[in-house]
C-alpha cells in the first residue's frame, strides 16, 4: 500500500498552488479496485466546483506522472484517482475542523476506548481547546479527548447542517426540477 504521508506531502503543494486546502488523502478499495481519494476545499467556501476538481486532478496526475517517469512512482500499482469536495457530511480530519463545525452533530471513532469503554462518540461538537476535542455525547455527557485519539470522524447530516451549508451555485436547478416533472 502507498505511503499516505508521502502522498500528502506531494499533493498538498499542488492543492495550495490552486488556492485550496487539502482535507484528506486516502487509499481505499484494496487490491481489486485501488483508489487514491483526494478531498480539498476552498478556504472561503469550504467547497470545490467541478472545474476546481478537474484542475486539481490534472495537477496531481501531472505531478505523479513526472515522478513515475523519473522512476520514483509513489504508487507502484494501477489505481484510480478521485478528487472531490468533502461534501456536506464531510470527514473531520484536521483539529481545526472540530472547532469550525462546533454546534453540529458528528460521529467520532476512537483509537482507544474512553474510561467508560466507548470507542464511538456521537453528539454535538462543543469545540477545541489546545489539542483536545470536546463533544456532547447524546444522552450522556460532554466528553473531551485528545485529537490524537481520533481514528475517524465525520459530520452527520441534520437539518441544522443543511441549513448551515449551501451550494456555491444553484444554476441549472430549475431546469433539473422541470425535467423531473415532465
Amino acid at each position: 500500500m502507498a505511503d499516505i504521508a508521502a502522498l500528502t506531502g506531494l499533493i498538498e503543494p499542488e492543492a495550495r498552488a490552486l488556492g485550496f486546502d487539502l482535507v484528506r488523502v486516502k487509499m481505499f478499495g484494496g487490491t481489486s479496485d485501488p483508489t487514491l481519494q483526494v478531498m480539498a476545499e476552498r478556504p472561503d467556501t469550504r467547497q470545490l466546483t467541478i472545474d476546481d476538481c478537474a484542475d486539481l486532478s490534472r495537477r496531481i496526475s501531472e505531478r505523479l506522472d513526472e515522478l513515475e517517469a523519473a522512476g520514483r512512482d509513489p504508487i507502484d500499482h494501477a489505481y484510480r484517482l478521485e478528487v472531490s469536495s468533502p461534501g456536506i457530511d464531510r470527514p473531520l480530519t484536521r483539529l481545526k475542523d472540530f472547532g469550525d463545525w462546533k454546534g453540529h452533530e458528528a460521529r467520532i471513532h476512537l483509537t482507544e476506548p474512553t474510561e467508560d469503554g466507548r470507542k464511538q462518540l456521537t453528539g454535538d461538537l462543543i469545540g477545541v481547546e489546545g489539542d483536545q476535542v470536546t463533544i456532547d455525547v447524546r444522552k450522556h455527557r460532554a466528553v473531551t479527548i485528545p485529537f490524537a485519539q481520533v481514528a475517524d470522524a465525520k459530520l452527520l447530516i441534520t437539518d441544522r447542517l443543511i441549513a448551515a451549508t449551501r451550494p456555491l451555485s444553484t444554476e441549472g436547478a430549475d431546469e433539473f426540477e422541470a425535467e423531473e416533472q415532465d
